[in-house]
């Protein structure tokens, strides 16, 4: 049950990773994975992309799609709701994680 919850929250904290990474510059799944992988989140391939799918049907991430080395790779940056989701999720961390600190 407990892993259940914290899989919940750790996936929240993961799209928001991705917005704020993807609103800095172009991002790509292989270079997502190892930039999660830094901050101590081990998720999959298998994970991750499902993930930039369904924020790029709901229109927080646009995709381009460009040949490197004769391969596609695909590239997600935010949209403009994915901008405003995002500064939404950052003031809600943040009331959140100041009203518990006091």
């Amino acid at each position: 049950m407990e892993d259940k919850v914290l899989r919940k929250w750790f996936l929240g904290f993961i799209h928001i990773h991705i917005l704020h990474h993807a609103k800095e510059h172009p991002i790509f799944g292989v270079w997502m994975l190892e930039e999660l992988k830094e901050h101590g989140y081990d998720i999959s391939s298998g994970t991750l992309y499902p993930i930039l799918h369904h924020m790029e049907e709901d229109g927080l991430l646009v995709r381009a799609n460009r040949n490197v080395d004769g391969k596609i790779r695909k590239y997600y940056t935010t949209t403009e709701k994915g901008n405003t989701v995002l500064d939404e999720a950052r003031k809600k961390a943040y009331e959140l994680f100041k009203e518990i600190k006091d």
